[in-house]
């Protein structure tokens, strides 16, 4: 039976110490198949980093940030890049629902017109206002350093809150999509439009009803915009059945949010696994995204 739970934000503890990027060399880059890695003629760099956050609480927020080789502010400054910031569920972490992310980074950034993509962990998960922060510190560190000013953002569970707090006020981003997403402090969404949003979610997920993604598509309203909604009938909160689906879609969702285009080599790529599914749920423990209140199913 699905839940009818609608909120994971909670207030931690401040005294709890937030995490350094330290903390996930083990999940910093997904092993690729021999067959996908002969495919992957641009590779990307990884880097983990530890990003300031100026606000009353201070400290850094860690992130793993996925970028096209040779990628540099200076070709970047006249034009103008997107990047796509991944922010996980109530427990932080960084390689979300079913590992997704660690896949979607790889992928995205290894384009021959590569993507930027940070994996963005947070100071303390499940407060919707540090996390804001946290994700706003992001932004700003993707402009001054990579002079990107195109941000699409994808949150799983809790994470819609600051996706959505951030997408419906800063028109900087141009696209959200959630996986599982929560409802509450998620108002943003209601001034969203014209701005494309992507729903996900288990019909038979035990955490968050699949209730918030479509009282989410209604608040976006129809007037204006492009607003999807996409529910995988029976599946868990992580779309563990239906993972390698959810992040085609994402995937594609981002590369038309950033303008780009794909030849068929490379939609071939982003349709490939890149994460072994025995693998999945393992890789969300080592990343911290089931921390807390957070759960596969």
């Amino acid at each position: 039976m699905a839940s009818s739970r609608t909120s994971l934000s909670s207030k931690p503890p401040i005294s709890d110490q937030p995490r350094d990027a330290t903390d996930h060399c083990s999940v910093s880059q997904p092993r690729i198949p021999r067959p996908l890695k002969a495919a992957h003629e641009h590779i990307c760099e990884v880097d983990s980093l530890n990003i300031k956050v100026p606000d009353k609480l201070d400290g850094a927020v860690p992130a793993i940030l996925h970028i096209p080789q040779g990628y540099q502010r200076e070709t970047n400054v006249d034009r103008g890049k997107t990047a796509a910031i991944l922010l996980s569920g109530a427990g932080g972490g960084v390689v979300g629902p079913s590992s997704m992310y660690l896949s979607i980074a790889e992928k995205l950034a290894c384009l021959t017109n590569g993507i930027p993509a940070l994996r963005l962990d947070y100071r303390y998960p499940a407060d919707n206002q540090p996390c804001v922060s946290d994700l706003q510190a992001a932004m700003a560190y993707l402009e001054t350093n990579y002079a990107i000013n195109r941000f699409v953002l994808v949150g799983w569970s809790f994470g819609g809150a600051p996706v959505f707090t951030v997408g419906g006020s800063d028109r900087r981003v141009v696209g959200c999509a959630t996986v599982a997403s929560q409802t509450a402090s998620t108002d943003g969404i209601r001034t969203l439009a014209p701005t494309p949003v992507l729903l996900l979610h288990g019909t038979g997920d035990k955490t968050l009803s699949p209730y918030c993604s479509q009282r989410l598509y209604d608040d976006y309203g129809s007037k204006e915009g492009e607003r999807t909604i996409r529910l995988f009938k029976g599946d868990d909160h992580a779309l563990t059945r239906n993972s390698l689906q959810a992040e085609e879609l994402l995937c594609e969702f981002i590369i038309r949010c950033a303008g780009q285009h794909v030849d068929d080599d490379e939609k071939a790529i982003i349709k490939d696994g890149l994460v072994p599914a025995g693998d999945k749920v393992d890789l969300m423990h080592k990343g911290g995204d089931l921390r807390g209140s957070e759960s596969v199913d």
